[in-house]
């Protein structure tokens, strides 16, 4: 029976016993296929403190294997091709002998080479028209930038690289201020008594304001490398090896590619083991119809920053700590919401806009006082697409006017926010939007709050029907006037919403017919949910009048909405 052992060692540690043979390959993996951008990517997150996941060795001995069970060294040097992605390198087959060599690597191949070969291989790039044959090819170094004035990030860009750590193949006009990995290695770094003094001579060169940066990021590496146990590994004893091949197969082949959320779940994992338990208590309720996303994103908000939207330990520890608070804001939200007849449901796939809501209600504990702000600042957001793009942008800048405002949100601060300032324009724009639409939608939404039955379906419905505008045109209309009644019959001031049911036995109903079918109450309860004038024409060759009138009345509900 295969037991399971947990543990870590640092980095050179492995690397050592790689180097000294103790750790091999099965024959079954005979390939390396890492591009130059992932071993960089793999530096840069090991400097971030971002978790490199666990590895899975398989103890190997005179029980399991035999005098034919082959496997393979691990590469010392390796080509890349033009496109920077490594040529199809087989490994070498090899015996072993178990006195030295006692692990197998079943998980974690690619990582263990690029650290390896960053450390202690060579790497080479072959030029663009060059020969796979033809030998011709130039080494390249692994360089990380001292000189925090030289490094270009685009913090927007999701999954790029925080440090300058790249592999040049200028290898004769390297910049003073850049340093080689592998230079870390050298005894000076390793001996406590010489470390400093071999710091300050590799930051020579490098400009007086970054002297301190430079001075971190090589006391990081090599903490990096000598200090901190990041290579966590499960090691399977007592395993035969058709069993390793089974277990191999089985973390390599097929599923799915892991989603931005999942990434970013796992790298809390890591900090927080039971973080995956702790979300799941709260996404069984009221938001069993969000994800994960949701609670990282809304972590990110109240305690870290959302717009360059990293998991860190930091984060990870004070959601952990503040676990409690944190529940208890999102109970809030949610009777916040109820105050204002919206179920939370409603944002399951749109939860940005609650986001600053929620960071409103952690930071001040008198929010309920000022509920119409927040409702204001709701629909203003949802009418105007405030989240439309720049995201966590927006985001940052609705944590940044919270915060001038003492924790407060409110009407004027709103009106200071250009994409949230109610005008004219911005009221147009949400009467001309179609049915549809998204925006058509929730104007609808919000504007029958007051009289929606949360147990029924309703629908976007015309109110003088559509295929009405497709037949001839009435006489006494003009040309120019019934092309300009096509162009609106599609409109909100023309759109209300129906019940399924009723929407259904509407249909293609002329408005004065399906007006003239119900009774005196069924009337005037259909002008106030329908925002319909008592005294307006609801016949088809007054379209136009009709239009206008209701759109007065929406304009005045609307703005009511906004505050």
């Amino acid at each position: 029976m295969s037991k399971l052992i947990d543990n870590s060692i640092t980095i050179f540690e492995a690397m050592q016993n790689i180097k000294n043979g103790k750790y091999v390959m099965p024959a079954f993996q005979r390939q390396y296929v890492w591009s130059i951008d992932q071993i960089e990517k793999l530096w840069d997150s090991i400097l971030l403190d971002y978790p490199i996941a666990t590895f899975l060795f398989w103890r190997v001995d005179d029980s399991n294997v035999t005098w034919d069970t082959y496997f393979c060294d691990f590469l010392s040097d390796v080509t890349f091709n033009s496109r920077k992605t490594a040529d199809s390198v087989n490994y070498e087959l090899t015996s072993i002998n178990v006195k030295n060599t006692d692990t197998a690597i079943l998980d974690g191949q690619q990582r263990l080479t690029s650290l390896f070969l960053s450390l202690f291989g060579e790497a080479y790039i072959r030029p663009k028209n060059a020969r796979k044959k033809s030998g011709s090819t130039i080494r390249t170094k692994l360089l990380i930038e001292l000189n925090k004035n030289k490094i270009l990030i685009d913090e927007e860009e999701y999954n790029s690289k925080k440090f300058d750590i790249k592999f040049s193949d200028k290898v004769g006009k390297i910049s003073p201020t850049q340093f080689e990995l592998k230079d870390i290695l050298n005894e000076k770094y390793q001996n406590e008594a010489t470390r400093e003094t071999a710091i300050e001579e590799a930051i020579g060169n490098v400009p007086a304001d970054s002297k301190e940066y430079a001075r971190n990021i090589l006391q990081l590496l090599y903490n990096k490398i000598f200090e901190a146990k990041l290579v966590r590994y499960t090691e399977i004893t007592d395993m035969k090896q058709e069993d390793a091949l089974e277990m191999f197969v089985r973390f390599n082949s097929g599923g799915k590619p892991l989603r931005k959320s999942e990434i970013t779940m796992s790298i809390l994992e890591a900090y927080w083991p039971s973080a995956r338990n702790e979300f799941g208590k709260i996404l069984v309720d009221s938001y069993e119809e969000f994800d994960t996303d949701f609670i990282i994103r809304s972590a990110l908000m109240l305690y870290g920053d959302v717009v360059k939207s990293n998991i860190n330990k930091g984060i990870a520890e004070t959601l952990k700590n503040d676990w409690s608070e944190f529940k208890r804001a999102l109970t809030n939200l949610e009777r916040l919401l109820l105050e204002l007849k919206i179920g939370v449901r409603h944002f399951s796939s749109s939860w940005n806009v609650l986001l600053p809501i929620i960071y409103y209600i952690y930071y001040n504990s008198e929010y309920s006082n000022n509920i119409k702000a927040v409702r204001a600042y709701l629909l203003r957001a949802i009418f105007f697409t405030y989240f439309q793009s720049g995201t966590t942008g927006k985001l940052q800048q609705m944590k940044s006017y919270i915060n001038s405002f003492d924790h407060e949100i409110t009407i004027e601060m709103l009106d200071q926010i250009n994409d949230l300032r109610v005008t004219d324009g911005k009221i147009e724009d949400v009467l001309n939007s179609e049915k549809g639409s998204r925006v058509a939608g929730e104007v609808l939404y919000y504007l029958n709050l007051d009289w929606r039955n949360k147990n029924f379906k309703y629908e976007q419905d015309h109110l003088h029907p559509a295929s009405r505008f497709d037949n001839s045109k009435p006489l006494s209309i003009s040309m120019d006037d019934w092309k300009k009644w096509r162009s609106m019959r599609n409109k909100l001031p023309n759109l209300h919403l129906l019940e399924g049911r009723s929407n259904g036995s509407k249909n293609d109903m002329r408005l004065i017919d399906y007006y003239n079918d119900m009774n005196d109450q069924q009337k005037a309860r259909f002008h106030e949910e329908a925002i319909i004038s008592a005294d307006v024409s609801l016949e088809f060759e007054d379209f136009e009048v009709f239009y206008e009138k209701r759109k007065e009345l929406l304009t005045t509900k609307i703005r009511l909405l906004l505050g």
